[in-house]
Formats: C-alpha cells, structure tokens, sequence
C-alpha cells in the first residue's frame, strides 16, 4: 500500500466539476439510444460511488500518539490492512506539530507500536516483530540507526523510561513452574509417538479469550539498560503486577498497580499502588477497598496521580481521578464532579493533568488542577475501531501540546494536535473514500416508551437518500453492555447504508458516558424489556418520521449485542430478520464456561447460579425461544472464550426444535472479535447482508425483475 496516496486525486469538488462538464457536453450530440446506453453506465459508475466490501482492504487509521518533549513533532502508529496476509500492519510516522512535515520512520511489513521518547527527546523505544517475536527497540532520531535491545521470550508491554534515559521498564509474562501433581510415566522408547502430555489446570482464572487455556504464568515489572542488555526481573511473587509504570524523578523506584492478596483470583477490582527499588524492595503505598491503578508521578515527584474505583458489587462505577503525596498520604478526588469514568493520566506541570472521558457519544481531554477545576481540551476523539462506531481514542500531551486521534461520521481517525487551535495533521483516506458517496449520519433523541428515559441514537441514511420514500431499517446493537457508540465511522454500518437500508444504533441504558445512573440502570436486567423498549422506541420514532418502512425491520447486535438480539426476537415478531453475532443465550451456562463468569457472578447477578437460578434464566434468551418465529442467524467465532460457542450452539438447537428458519455460521480459528482480521470484518457484514436480503421481499422482487 503507498504512503504518499493522499495527493493523487483532485479534490471531490473539483471531481465533480469536471465530471459534470464532460457529461454535459458529451450528452449534447447524443442520440435517444445512446443516452439510453449512458444512462445505464450512470447507474454503474453510481454504485461503484458507494461504500464496497473490499474497500476496507485500503483504510488507514491513526491508532498511537506520542509529543516530543519539546512539543515540536508527534510520531504516530499509522495502521493499514494487508490484503495479502489478512491482518493489520502498524508503521511508524512523524509530524510537525506546525504541519509543515510528515514522513515515515519505522516503514516496512513489519509491525512497530508502543512508540515512547526519551526524556531528551533524543531516541525513540518502540515495539517490533521484526526479529520473530515482539522486542523492544530503541532509535537515534538523529541518525535513524537502531538497537536490539531485548531478547526475551516473551512479549513486552507497557514500556517506559527513566528520567536519567539509563533504564527502560517494562512488564513482562513469567512462566510459573507449578506442578499439581507428581505423576510417574513409563519412560517412552526412542522413535515412540505417543499422544501429547495432559494439561492440568488448577487455577480460578484458567482461560481467556484470544489466548485460550493459560499456563501458570505471572506478569512481573522487568528493566533493562536503554542501549541494550539483559534484561532484570524487579517484581517477584505469584501475583499479577501489570498496567502503566511510572519513575520517580531520579530514577531509582518505579510506581505499579497489583494485588498481591493470595485471594487476588476472586477479587476482579482490587488492586493497590506499589513502588519497587532497583534492588527489588516492594513498598506498598494504596490499602483502600476497590482498585486504585495507573499511577503516574509528578515532575517533581512529589504527587502521583492515579485512578480509583470502589469495590460496590454492580456491573459499573465510575473511576475517578486521584491525586496522593509521594508517600502514599493526602489522597485526593480531583475529579468528584465528574460523572463518568476517566482514565490516560498526563501532567501537564506540577499542578495540573490531562485526563480522558466519554460524553453522549465522543471522548474528549480535560485538564483539572489539584484543586478540582475542570475544563476541556480536545473533542471529539474517536475513529480508531473501523468496524462498528465505538467511542474509542486517545491521546498523548507535553505541556501545551495535546496530539489525539479524531476521526468523522466519513472518516477513520487521523491526527490532530492542539496547542490553543486545532490543527488536522494527517488525510489518510482521501484516495479511498474521497470519490465515495457514504451514507449521511444524523443524530435522533427520543424517550423510551417504558419510562421516558432519554435516549440518544443515530441513523445512517442510505447514498441517494429520497426523503419522499421509505427504506428498510436494520437496528444494530453495541455490545457491553457498558459501552457506546457515537457519530463515527463505521465500515460495517457504511456497508449496509450501501446496500439501500437506513441503519440505526442507540446508546441504550447501560451505556457509558451519561453518567454513572444511567449506565447502571440495567444492574440485574440485562437484557430485559427495558433496553428493548429503548431500542424499539428508536425504531418506532424513524417510522413516525417517515423514514423507515415498517414492514421491513431487521435487527442484528454482537457480544452483548447478540444477546439483546436474540431477547428481543423473543418479545416481538416485528422484525423480517435478525443475526444473532457472539451471543450469550444461557447465563447459567455462560458465567460456568467463559472467562468473564468470575467477574460477572458477583457484580452483574445477585449470587451463584444455583442459588439463583430463577434470576439467571429469566435474564437468559433461551427462556423466550418458544415465542420465537423471526428468521434467525448465528454467528460466533470457533474459539470465542468470551462468549462460548456452546452458547450459539444450545440457541441453534432450540430454534431448529421449534422448526424456526435458521443457520449456525461458524467463523474458524476466531476468538470473541470475529471482526479483528480484514477478511472476517467483509465476511461478518456480508453475511448478515445476504440473510437480511433473503427474507426482505422488495429486495427478493427486485431481484426476480432484474433476473428477467
């Protein structure tokens, strides 16, 4: 894929320009049959206009942020597709904060991430594949040369230098050697081949998805000299020391959140603030109930901020920002006015830091002062999930400087940067999506009819969009369910708005960034008849506005989204069609066989499911499939840990029992996120597409016309 693309079109306006003069002039000599001829290869160069499948091959997106410490340049993880070997690649660039410049550092087909500069701004430690595994790398920006510097097994994560640039930290997996039993084989002969050795598992917490069956392994905080060398274990235990790391300012203790409780398996949102010498001492700094994470220290290493969130059984709590005294005393909330969670700590001096939230749907950078002021930066962060419109983005700030990821309802995210105005520092997908017509995005706000709860949502209208007709509407649900979506880019959603239907998606109660209320507005209903009649209330608003036709509903969600799916067609028969994606369809199975369940049982239900089976099963789908008729799809990746695909499997069963239309698609050597490689993204939307349009009756009629 080129770089430089951006700059091989004219702009859209001028496209249009030209293209309208030479169709002008061309028709003008133009006999009946041949406008007829015209007319038709009209209607073809129209739809190649429209959003693609393969067009997803050829989106860019800025994913990684980082200001230099003179606040002059931004490098930046570009991220694109590889259509040969279906997966994502991330190359390394550079901007000037002025705009004047932006050119690739680290560019092959190779992966770099985890850009961090040096103190001095003098080198750049990043991560790579190069050599196989993930390692870490270091490199001179005045010569571009660079360094090897680990060679460990495995992946490091959450790099970070010391003040002094002597030291780079990072955390690391260690495999444990626990042996639960002392079994005595027969010794096998030479050449034998016999079947592979059995696997033990001993631990609470023994899978997980993406990873499957865990070994015994630890996370500990390792360093390692910058200009390479071996790497030093600092952190021992059987414990988990794992998430952002922080030095004091002379460089000789680092600051982590653990929970280093030897009940730590059963306690999901505990964790305190510790400190480790070069010598390996532990000091513990935080003991209050709930997590206290991400610490990041002061400049002058008197303060350290730090996020924190009560330990209260409910599926959501806010998390706040905290600011303590070096040594662990004086904890103060300076975010306590601020109702929803906030997280990606940066001190922009002594006296103030940058923190993130989500508000109604966009994230947004903030800057409080250790007296509790609050006021907003940046906007509108988002566009760094291609899929589904996710309110997700991020941010990196020096001083004045603030760098994020910022994308539009038509746009991936791209690069801006501000100081006191905003500056957009990057186009990526000019030369893809320039000369194509997407579907406009628009927001509704409505009340639910149970309640009259307000609701927000948007809608996406189909390219060519006639306000004197009426369109079929497929109602697409966010997973979570203490999520969101927001007025984003979205592949998947463009690529049916393509197809002709009007799209709509809400932010149901539940969803995150109305407050901590709202998102806990479903504490033992999820799903129920509550985020339904949200949903439904959206629906039945686009009808009265004329937009949606009513005889032509479909519905499809994934993960949590597959679940509110899959209840909904058990309480109402209005929709053609549904595609239940990643389900849970039996909570009294789910939590007993996915990697969440020791999570979910003591925060999302009211006790174990033995002791609570009534409330499981009326929280589950399966308990509604006998009022089932709605065509029914399904599809789950075949190593989802998340949601298993024992899940789909029982909802399959159950519908073929009660003689509904159905199908079971499984997606091969996918975990819970079947849409994570670019091939699966297409085969997930075209599926859904080909099922909706088998069982919409205009599209069936209008494709028998065409036929004949």
């Amino acid at each position: 894929m080129s770089f430089t693309r951006n700059h091989r079109y004219p702009s859209v306006k001028k496209r249009f320009a030209i293209w309208a003069a030479l169709f002008s002039a061309s028709t003008l000599a133009m006999p009946a049959t041949a406008l007829a001829s015209n007319e038709r290869e009209s209607l073809t160069t129209d739809s190649e206009r429209y959003f693609k499948s393969e067009d997803i091959f050829n989106l860019e997106y800025v994913s990684e942020v980082q200001v230099s410490p003179n606040g002059k340049y931004v490098a930046y993880v570009r991220r694109s597709n590889d259509i040969m070997s279906d997966s994502s690649r991330a190359n390394v660039w550079l901007a000037s904060v002025d705009g004047k410049s932006n050119r690739p550092l680290l560019s092959s087909k190779k992966n770099y991430y985890s850009i961090r500069w040096s103190p001095d701004g003098s080198r750049l430690a990043y991560l790579s594949n190069e050599e196989g595994k993930p390692q870490l790398y270091v490199r001179w920006m005045d010569t571009g040369q660079t360094a090897l510097v680990t060679n460990v097994t495995s992946s490091p994560s959450n790099i970070t230098w010391s003040p002094d640039g002597k030291h780079i930290a990072f955390t690391m997996s260690v495999d444990a050697k626990e042996k639960p039993l002392d079994v005595k084989m027969p010794k096998k002969p030479d050449g034998a081949k016999w079947s592979p050795s059995f696997q033990y598992i001993t631990k609470a917490r023994y899978q997980a998805d993406g990873r499957g069956i865990l070994e015994p392994a630890y996370t500990h905080v390792f360093v390692v000299p910058s200009d390479g060398g071996t790497a030093r274990q600092l952190t021992s235990g059987n414990y988990h020391h794992n998430g952002r790391l922080s030095f004091s300012p002379d460089s000789d203790k680092i600051y982590f959140s653990a929970n280093r409780s030897d009940n730590w398996e059963y306690e999901p949102v505990e964790g305190d603030i510790f400190s480790v010498d070069m010598m390996g001492n532990i000091e513990q700094l935080t003991n209050d109930k709930g997590l206290e994470s991400s610490p990041v220290v002061s400049p002058d290493g008197k303060y350290i901020a730090y996020a924190r969130r009560d330990d209260e059984k409910v599926m959501y709590k806010n998390s706040y920002l905290y600011v303590m005294k070096s040594d662990g005393t004086d904890a103060k909330n300076l975010t306590k006015d601020v109702d929803n969670s906030v997280s990606n700590f940066h001190w922009k001096d002594n006296k103030h830091v940058y923190f993130q939230q989500s508000v109604r749907g966009l994230a947004q950078v903030d800057v409080v002062s250790l007296s509790g002021s609050v006021k907003a930066v940046a906007k509108g962060l988002g566009g760094t999930t291609l899929g589904r419109p996710y309110v997700f983005g991020t941010y990196h700030a020096v001083g004045d400087v603030v760098a994020y990821t910022k994308g539009r309802t038509d746009r991936p995210a791209d690069l801006y940067v501000t100081t006191r105005n905003e500056r957009q520092l990057t186009a990526l997908n000019e030369d893809v999506l320039g000369h194509k017509q997407l579907g406009e995005v628009k927001e509704i706000v409505y009340s639910s009819s149970i309640d009259g709860e307000e609701i927000q949502g948007w809608y996406i209208l189909p390219p060519n969009y006639d306000s004197s007709k009426t369109y079929p509407l497929i109602l697409e649900i966010h997973g979570g369910p203490n999520l969101a979506y927001g007025p984003v880019f979205t592949a998947e959603l463009q690529r049916m708005a393509a197809e002709g239907y009007v799209v709509f998606y809400d932010n149901h109660r539940g969803s995150t960034g109305y407050g901590e209320r709202f998102a806990l507005l479903l504490q033992g209903k999820y799903s129920s008849e509550y985020d339904f009649s949200d949903h439904m209330s959206g629906v039945d608003a686009l009808i009265e506005k004329g937009i949606a036709d009513p005889e032509r509903l479909f519905i499809t969600g994934g993960s949590a989204g597959g679940i509110a799916s899959a209840y909904a067609i058990g309480l109402t028969n209005r929709f053609k069609a549904a595609v239940v994606a990643k389900p849970v369809i039996n909570w009294l199975s789910k939590v007993l066989s996915a990697d969440s369940g020791l999570y979910q049982i003591p925060f999302q239900f009211p006790g174990k499911p033995w002791d609570n089976v009534e409330h499981y099963w009326k929280r589950s789908p399966l308990s509604l499939v006998g009022n089932v008729t709605t065509p029914t799809m399904l599809i789950t990746g075949v190593d989802d840990k998340r949601t298993p695909m024992s899940e789909t499997e029982q909802f399959y069963q159950a519908l073929k029992i009660e003689k509904v239309d159905s199908v079971l698609v499984r997606v091969p050597e996918s975990p819970h996120g079947i849409a994570s490689k670019p091939s699966r993204m297409i085969g997930k939307v075209e599926n859904i597409l080909a099922w909706f349009k088998k069982y919409d009756s205009a599209q069936s009629q209008n494709t028998q016309v065409e036929a004949q």
